[in-house]
């Protein structure tokens, strides 16, 4: 009460720093009797965003009134004398609005957040405006799991941690066709991990304030191969048989063919050419020797795997002239028709053996 006749005295003698002054002290924390705190109920609240321009507006009375502005601890202006060393704070005023006494703060941060207070100083009433500055912190992402490798029916653990006011809430999801979208959670927990839960996992961070920060976390799961296709056929001699051989293997496999229990190598018209996951064998100028079981091996440091299949003969059937028959044999096993008989026979045996021997 004593500080409040000060003012009104300094007021009516014109010593109107001495009364801006005095009048502030009864808004600064350290200077309110004990147990009395500030009326919040009034309070004006101001919303901005990291690195915006704020700007606390208050107008002044009218012409001759004073206006001060302090925060939660100190003074920032007094009339227009400024006793703040921050450079980023300036009073504004309207053009053409003389009465407008606002405060402005460029690259406003959190450790702005807090009260201010707006003191207007007339000839006998003091009347302070307060102002809550409230600024609010787009979501980043400080902290994430970095990429990772494990063998399939591992126990996996990632984790993304972000900053932001509010804050900012976390989701995973896995980036595939189907974004399979997980628990919210800065941990993102996978039991058992399978093959097709592979590839490249999405951390996203979201408030109110902006578009979400993303970051991304690759997961490579390993697994020993396994014969996914294997596919030959039947082929006549002189005629070029290509066998392939399909895998599915994470680190990629390496191939190789063997005929029976003998390996084959390139060479002697035979090539083999492996693509990634794929094997393919190619025999030319097929021969007698050249049928009978092929087995595809795939392998990787975590196993092997084979699969097998016969080449076998196809019997290419004879054309007959359109000008001239011969004569029918009558004859069961004549001389005409036994050799092509004999040849029939010796591949359905060779046929039959290779089946047996794959079974």
């Amino acid at each position: 009460m004593d500080i409040m006749i000060a003012v009104q005295d300094a007021c009516v003698s014109g010593q109107w720093l001495t009364a801006i002054i005095l009048s502030l002290c009864c808004f600064l924390p350290s200077c309110l009797p004990a147990g009395q705190t500030v009326d919040n109920s009034s309070v004006e609240s101001v919303v901005s965003r990291q690195g915006d321009t704020a700007l606390l507006r208050c107008y002044l009375l009218d012409g001759i009134s004073k206006g001060a502005w302090l925060n939660r601890s100190s003074i920032i202006f007094a009339g227009n004398d400024k006793w703040s060393v921050d450079p980023r704070v300036s009073i504004v005023s309207s053009v053409g609005d003389k009465h407008e006494y606002s405060l402005q703060i460029q690259k406003v941060d959190v450790f702005d957040d807090g009260l201010y207070t707006c003191s207007i100083q007339s000839e006998r009433n003091l009347r302070p405006k307060l102002l809550n500055l409230v600024v609010k912190v787009p979501p980043k992402i400080y902290d994430i799991s970095s990429d990772i490798t494990v063998n399939e029916g591992s126990n996996i653990s990632l984790i993304c941690t972000a900053s932001g006011k509010p804050e900012p809430s976390i989701s995973w999801r896995h980036i595939t066709p189907l974004a399979r979208k997980y628990d919210s959670g800065e941990y993102l927990n996978i039991t058992g991990i399978t093959r097709d839960q592979a590839g490249d996992y999405e951390c996203s961070a979201l408030n109110d304030i902006a578009s979400p920060d993303t970051k991304t976390v690759k997961v490579t799961v390993t697994f020993a191969p396994s014969i996914q296709e294997m596919k030959g056929h039947g082929v006549g001699l002189g005629r070029t048989a290509l066998l392939r051989c399909e895998a599915a293997a994470v680190p990629l496999p390496s191939f190789e063919w063997f005929k029976g229990e003998k390996r084959i190598n390139k060479g002697q018209g035979i090539d083999i050419k492996n693509l990634s996951t794929r094997s393919v064998l190619t025999v030319t100028n097929m021969t007698e020797d050249r049928y009978g079981n092929y087995t595809c091996v795939a392998t990787n440091r975590l196993g092997t795997a084979n699969a097998s299949v016969p080449l076998i003969p196809i019997i290419e059937p004879t054309t007959t002239s359109a000008v001239s028959s011969p004569a029918p044999n009558t004859a069961l096993y004549g001389s005409t028709g036994s050799a092509q008989i004999l040849m029939a026979c010796r591949y359905l045996v060779l046929a039959l053996s290779s089946f047996i021997s794959v079974y």
